[in-house]
């Protein structure tokens, strides 16, 4: 059938026994296009952690087969409904994790439209006409104009991308938690999402302080931005940092391997420990008691709303933020690459970006 009824995309079709890893390329259905809608044309995607606690079955196996994940896109805009405002063919622009809501729920009215009830996440869930949204490994992705985002022209297409998710994951809370002058900020894990917590708190002018069981990572650390490097090797680590952050926002997907009250230490009173990498196991069992010393708060929040995603580019442009990327030509093989070598938490550093798109899919206009 083809474009525009239809895109072309790396898809998963099995997840048992391992085979979550093999992508075949493959057609699938682009919802019925509507007057908010915009088409892009791909040419970048990161790949985020999400897709492979996904496809890995790490956050539950109910999930529609075949899949293409992929929730980082940049690209161009090729296709312009009647109704959109701000857009035009042509355009540069981003898709993040988010490519739909009702936008008229008291969430939504709120500005907290990524909270929304009725959300529609970019890969995995169904549009009220049952199709299923499919992502970024793909030649074209469809979403409404809310969720697409102009890319300003001081940023690069291919290091832009993980701001989409990674970036706007951080961003959100730390905007919301207060980094700013005057605050110190501890970021735990120092991967995708963790350097990129590190590079935003030091543009919004906190005090950084990173967090890491490799202390290996110190060096990158405090070329990130950060302050101090608090490596967690050993006992005691903790000691001598005991109430000296406003709060923590803890990247790392190993979160249920942590000693919490550890991490809790580390807070002024009242200060919060917030959780933006999800692990697939459950968290340990802790006493309540453990919030009593500082009178700590625990928490989590999922990315953040569209007028957070146009702040963040707007800083990240004027401040010429850059992540640290690797780039990997899409295809069925470096699907399986990238994949895995974010599951193995090997060789990434520390974003991986699926670039080639026009060698994969043609050009598209």
């Amino acid at each position: 059938m083809g474009y525009p009824e239809t895109a072309q995309g790396f898809v998963v079709e099995d997840i048992a026994d391992g085979k979550w890893r093999n992508f075949k390329k493959s057609e699938f259905k682009l919802k019925p296009f509507e007057s908010h809608d915009i088409d892009v044309a791909i040419d970048a995607c990161g790949v985020c952690a999400s897709d492979v606690h996904t496809i890995s079955g790490g956050w539950g196996t109910d999930i529609p087969l075949p899949l293409c994940v992929g929730h980082e896109v940049i690209g161009r805009a090729i296709r312009v409904g009647e109704s959109v405002k701000d857009v035009k063919i042509g355009d540069r622009v981003g898709v993040g994790a988010q490519v739909g809501a009702d936008l008229t729920c008291a969430n939504c009215k709120a500005d907290q439209e990524n909270y929304c009830p009725n959300a529609i996440d970019a890969y995995g869930d169904p549009y009220p006409d049952g199709t299923i949204s499919q992502g970024g490994y793909s030649s074209h992705i469809r979403a409404h104009e809310y969720f697409v985002f102009k890319i300003p022209e001081g940023l690069g297409t291919n290091l832009a991308a993980p701001m989409l998710c990674a970036g706007l994951t951080v961003y959100s809370p730390l905007v919301r938690l207060g980094a700013g002058p005057g605050k110190k900020v501890g970021i735990v894990g120092i991967g995708g999402l963790g350097h990129l917590g590190i590079l935003f708190a030091k543009a919004l002018g906190a005090e950084v302080y990173a967090i890491s069981h490799s202390p290996g990572k110190k060096d990158d650390s405090l070329a990130l931005g950060a302050t101090e490097f608090i490596s967690t090797k050993g006992e005691n680590w903790a000691e001598s940092y005991k109430f000296t952050l406003d709060f923590i926002i803890n990247t790392a997907d190993a979160t249920d391997k942590f000693n919490l009250p550890d991490y809790f230490s580390l807070l002024k009173v009242n200060g919060t420990f917030h959780m933006v990498g999800f692990p697939n196991n459950p968290l340990p069992q802790i006493q309540t008691r453990a919030f009593a010393p500082n009178g700590c708060y625990m928490g989590a929040s999922n990315i953040g709303n569209r007028s957070e995603m146009i702040s963040m580019f707007e800083l990240a442009s004027k401040q010429n933020i850059k992540s640290w990327i690797s780039e990997i030509p899409i295809s069925e093989e470096g699907c399986k690459e990238a994949v895995t070598r974010v599951y193995n938490s090997k060789d990434v550093r520390y974003r991986l970006v699926l670039t080639g798109f026009d060698e994969a899919f043609g050009k598209r206009s």
